[in-house]
């Protein structure tokens, strides 16, 4: 069973992994082999590369999906020309960022160092000059300044959302040991960053049963409203959409029955792919972290009103929101299929006071 010792770890490992929309290979191969040293766990790949990973065993409840995606925005080389690379940009991020900005492969330990010398924002390509190192196929990422160290905040290149993909795994391998979750699986998506693609795909396709209840693990853009620290948050609904609002109440009542520190808030920092589940006729709902830096954004609230330079940056979450996110994942589990009677509470609420309507 994952200790907190053990999900910091996964969380450490899966963070610095190279990754990009379509280009998750790094991470494909590390749950392979996380999903190999545990005998009673499957996984299969469905024809979109998602990978769907489920105890072994009968299941008395249709599933719950934890579902998270590998991807994080980076630089993909796409053709080299002497001392200029071309890239293109996967992922969402201000044009500012990229205006001479140092970049370095990730992907193979002997890459090299160069800077951005172009960018088109209406079509996410430009070029690197360098001096060695550049190959077609190559994952790139910023040069990123580290944040000020702050006690108990974690800090790492791509955050989002191998947060989330940590957290979902960790959840998954305590409730491995709890007969009334066997219902508990997790869904890793691909290509998320790029329009929610990942998700699209297993929903047109139905390549996840039609009866799960899906729960997005996310990272999510830290608001006034929803701090860092202020514990995991069960998010209402993202920039596009609500989500479904009988499960969300699910959860926040067995988060508040259980005493964990939570925060219930609109998350409309982003998208996420509960809204995707959600308009293929799932029932989804989100939980996230609030996260800093968030798609490696040094200084974005600052920048946005004009204070500060855009600087890249690593992002950053709470090691406690992140702990209370795997507890999260396993109350929710728990929670979901608890059905509250308040139409019950509401009739004899207005069995016993509706003679007062009769006063007028």
């Amino acid at each position: 069973m994952a200790s907190r010792a053990s999900a910091e770890d996964w969380l450490t490992q899966l963070t610095k992994l190279p990754t990009a929309s379509g280009m998750e290979g790094a991470v494909v191969e590390w749950v392979n082999k996380w999903v190999s040293r545990r005998s009673d766990l499957r996984m299969v790949t469905d024809t979109g590369g998602n990978l769907l990973i489920t105890q072994k065993g009968r299941k008395r409840r249709p599933l719950i999906l934890a579902a998270a995606h590998m991807d994080h925005p980076a630089f993909v080389i796409t053709s080299v020309e002497a001392d200029e690379a071309a890239f293109e940009f996967r992922g969402g991020v201000n044009p500012e960022y990229f205006t001479g900005a140092r970049v370095e492969v990730v992907s193979r330990s002997d890459g090299g160092v160069g800077m951005v010398t172009s960018y088109d924002a209406r079509t996410d390509t430009g070029t690197i000059a360098f001096r060695r190192g550049f190959e077609v196929g190559d994952i790139a990422m910023w040069r990123m300044r580290k944040p000020r160290a702050r006690k108990g905040i974690f800090s790492a290149p791509a955050i989002d959302d191998l947060a989330g993909c940590a957290a979902s795994l960790a959840a998954l391998d305590r409730a491995r040991t709890k007969p009334n979750l066997k219902h508990l699986a997790v869904f890793l998506t691909r290509a998320e960053e790029v329009g929610l693609i990942g998700a699209i795909h297993a929903a047109k396709n139905q390549t996840i049963p039609t009866d799960a209840r899906i729960i997005n693990v996310e990272t999510s853009r830290a608001l006034p409203s929803a701090p860092i620290g202020g514990g995991p948050v069960i998010r209402t609904g993202d920039r596009s959409t609500v989500f479904d609002r009988e499960l969300t109440n699910r959860i926040s009542r067995g988060a508040s029955s259980a005493g964990l520190k939570h925060q219930r808030k609109l998350m409309d920092g982003g998208g996420c792919e509960a809204t995707a589940f959600g308009a293929y006729g799932y029932q989804a709902v989100g939980l996230c972290v609030p996260l800093g830096h968030h798609h490696n954004r040094g200084n974005l609230d600052e920048f946005e009103a004009g204070s500060a330079e855009p600087i890249p940056m690593l992002e950053e979450i709470s090691l406690e929101d992140f702990h209370g996110l795997v507890d999260l994942l396993l109350i929710a589990a728990s929670a979901i299929d608890i059905v509250d009677p308040i139409r019950d509470r509401l009739d004899d609420l207005y069995a016993s006071q509706s003679h007062y309507l009769e006063d007028g």
